[in-house]
């Protein structure tokens, strides 16, 4: 238990349908994988699921750390009451909302977020992540995990730690809206979990994101 509570302390210090993030459309995802955007935040997610529904010790330690807990039956109505409401403050940001199962997971272009092959927000998105803030801050009993994502240019290294820097901006940033920064996990996956073929301009601009998967805490 207390490696566990001083993993989440490390990271907290590094800390379907979508909308059409221009028309406000609903249409259908075409996300590879039933987990989530992405390879690499399927996997995470995976790990935040069985966190989240009590099969390790994570569980109990984010409920120690003072983190409330939904019951079993409520978790549903719960997470839809969630995904309206991000809906609703996203709408035309340019940032998308997709629901997976009892998972929300949005996608944050880089060219909305951060300058080129920098990792410092830009100030016009401050905006977008006050409303995220907002809601998480409304609905609080879940785990919230950022992922960054790079295309194939460059090396697996630069990429890597690029991806890494520009998570742990958002993460931070978040958290410094007053959220508590246990329940964040914060994980650069570089190039390789791309959603797009990296082949095409077009497809390298899809891969270039930041991904916010946001997952229910249940009660045992």
């Amino acid at each position: 238990m207390k490696k566990i509570a001083l993993a989440l302390a490390l990271t907290a210090a590094l800390a379907g349908c979508t909308t059409d993030p221009y028309t406000g459309e609903q249409k259908l995802s075409n996300t590879a994988g039933g987990a989530g955007i992405g390879a690499g935040v399927g996997a995470l997610g995976g790990y935040l699921v069985g966190r989240a529904t009590g099969q390790d010790a994570g569980r109990a330690a984010l409920l120690g750390a003072g983190i409330g807990a939904i019951g079993g039956a409520g978790v549903g109505a719960y997470m839809d009451n969630q995904e309206a409401e991000l809906r609703r403050q996203l709408q035309g940001t340019g940032v998308s909302v997709t629901r997976q199962g009892d998972r929300i997971i949005l996608n944050m272009p880089s060219n909305i977020t951060f300058p080129t092959n920098g990792d410092a927000i830009l100030p016009g998105f401050y905006d977008t992540l006050n409303s995220v803030a907002i809601v998480l801050r409304k609905f609080d009993k879940t785990i919230v995990d950022v992922a960054g994502h790079t295309d194939s240019q460059g090396s697996d290294s630069y990429n890597f730690a690029l991806s890494q820097r520009r998570a742990s901006a958002v993460a931070q940033y978040l958290t410094s809206q007053g959220l508590n920064p246990q329940r964040f996990n914060v994980q650069g996956y570089g190039e390789s979990a791309p959603i797009a073929d990296n082949s095409s301009e077009a497809g390298r601009a899809q891969n270039r994101r930041v991904e916010i998967a946001i997952s229910p805490l249940q009660a045992g």
